[in-house]
């Protein structure tokens, strides 16, 4: 499968080469130059500028955003002329999951799917794997949760949980059998787990 890759810091440039290394391809863009230039020269597909960037994509878009919460709602505004009806918006970063629920509410009568999927593991997730909790409409979690198997799975050693949204009503039986520490504080998006290692 292919994803589109935007933010290429430490976790957003190892999320990358890890997804490669399970075989996605990946387009990516930064604005750093020299970063899109790297992960170029390590088989993915590097882009100058964000029109770019969207015509490498096949249709329906996946683009991962991996930004700081701060900027996310400006990303997805630079973003969204050059997007269509069906494309996915996966929001990686560490956003608010009140900003979250807002986002996926303002992007629907665009046709843009919007999945916020809480990544944590740094710069040791190249090797180990993240931890991830997936929340969005479940058609769509269902194709996010192919790159997250791929950034899960990891070696025995490091067993990777995997946090899936559930409708409400299961909330309180999901979380009492989930693994805590793949729950977020937004508990109402993210209920269960399963072991993915």
């Amino acid at each position: 499968m292919q994803l589109g890759m935007i933010g290429l810091g430490r976790m957003g440039a190892n999320m990358v080469r890890r997804l490669q290394k399970n075989g996605h391809q990946c387009v990516v863009f930064d604005r750093t130059p020299a970063t899109v230039q790297q992960l170029a020269g390590e088989g993915a597909t590097g882009s100058t500028s964000l029109d770019d960037f969207v015509q490498k994509l096949q249709k329906p878009r996946a683009i991962w955003l991996m930004v700081p919460a701060a900027v996310v709602d400006a990303s997805i505004m630079d973003l969204l002329p050059k997007l269509e009806s069906g494309d996915i918006l996966i929001d990686g970063g560490n956003s608010y999951y009140i900003d979250d629920i807002r986002r996926a509410k303002e992007l629907k009568p665009e046709g843009i799917h919007y999945v916020d999927v809480g990544t944590s593991g740094g710069v040791w997730g190249l090797e180990r794997g993240y931890c991830q909790m997936i929340g969005g409409e479940n058609e769509v979690v269902s194709i996010s949760t192919q790159f997250s198997k791929r950034l899960l799975r990891a070696a025995a050693t490091f067993p990777a949980l995997l946090a899936v949204r559930k409708p409400l009503a299961q909330r309180k039986k999901a979380t009492s059998t989930a693994a805590p520490t793949a729950l977020a504080t937004s508990s109402k998006w993210f209920t269960t787990a399963s072991n993915m290692a």
